[in-house]
C-alpha cells in the first residue's frame, strides 16, 4: 500500500508543478493516469519513484513513513520499485533474456556478478517471465530486432522478474500501433490482477485509460482534478482534466 499526503513540488522561482496531491493505492491496482501536455505527469512518477525531490508532503510505503529517507534506505526502496519509460532501458544489442537476467543484478551472489554467470534456476526463471509477457519465443533475438511493443513487454519481465512490487509506467504505448500497445497493457493489467502489483501507468489516450485503469486519475494544474474507478469519463470530467 502507498499514502501520499499533500505532495507538491515547484521550479525555480515560483513555477508550481504538483499540489498537494492526496491519495491511497491498495496493491492490485492499474492506476491510468492522464492529463494534458504539460500537466506535471511525469514529474509525478519521478517524485513517487524517489528521483526527483518534492518540496513538501508526506510518503507512505507498506505501512512505513519514507518521507526523508536518503542514501543506501532509498536504494533499498527501489529493489522493490521499477520505472518503464517510452522508451524502454535496455541493452540492444542483448538478447531478451539477457536483458530479463540483468534484472536480477540486484539479487545475485557478487561472485556471480563478477563473473557474469546464471544459474540454470535464474535461466528458468527469466524464460517463464519471457513467456508471461508472450516473448518466449523471442528469448535469444537481439532486442534492436525486437518491435517497440516487444521491447516494452521485455522490460516488463524485466521488472518483474527483480521481484518488483510497484510499477510506474511513464507513456509505455506512445508511438506504439493499437495492437502492440493493446498487448503491453494487457501485460500489465494482469501482473496487477495475478501478482498484486501496483501499476501507476500514465496515458495519452483517454480510451486507454478507460479500457485498462482499474482506477483513473486526471491530472491538471498540478492537481489530481480526477479520482474514480475505472469507467467512461462523463463530458465534465473530461473538461475538468483538459
Amino acid at each position: 500500500m502507498i499514502i501520499v499526503r499533500n505532495l507538491s513540488k515547484s521550479f525555480p522561482p515560483d513555477h508550481q508543478i504538483l499540489s498537494r496531491i492526496s491519495f491511497q493505492a491498495d496493491e492490485g491496482e492499474l492506476i491510468a493516469l492522464v492529463g494534458a501536455s504539460g500537466s506535471g505527469k511525469t514529474t509525478f512518477f519521478r517524485c513517487l519513484a524517489l528521483k526527483e525531490k518534492w518540496d513538501e508532503g508526506q510518503y507512505i510505503y507498506d505501512g512505513k513513513d519514507i518521507s526523508g529517507v536518503r542514501g543506501l534506505e532509498q536504494w533499498k526502496l527501489r529493489k522493490d520499485w521499477a520505472y518503464l519509460e517510452e522508451k524502454p532501458n535496455l541493452n540492444p544489442r542483448k538478447s531478451a533474456l539477457k536483458n530479463v537476467l540483468s534484472g536480477l543484478f540486484l539479487h545475485k551472489a557478487w561472485w556471480r556478478i563478477l563473473s557474469g554467470t546464471t544459474s540454470n534456476d535464474d535461466h528458468m526463471t527469466a524464460m517463464d517471465y519471457l513467456d508471461k509477457v508472450g516473448l518466449l519465443d523471442k528469448a535469444h533475438e537481439p532486442v534492436e530486432k525486437l518491435s517497440g511493443g516487444e521491447k516494452q513487454r521485455v522490460a516488463i519481465a524485466k521488472a518483474l522478474i527483480r521481484g518488483a512490487k510497484v510499477i510506474y509506467a511513464d507513456e509505455p504505448v506512445s508511438g506504439l500501433d493499437p495492437e502492440a500497445a493493446s498487448k503491453v497493457l494487457d501485460d500489465l493489467k494482469d501482473i496487477c490482477r495475478k501478482d498484486k502489483v501496483i501499476v501507476f501507468c500514465s496515458l495519452h489516450q483517454v480510451e486507454l485509460a478507460e479500457k485498462y485503469g482499474s482506477r483513473i486519475w486526471g491530472l491538471s494544474g498540478g492537481k489530481l482534478v480526477v479520482d474514480i474507478a475505472g469507467r467512461r469519463l462523463t463530458h465534465r470530467e473530461k473538461e475538468l482534466i483538459f
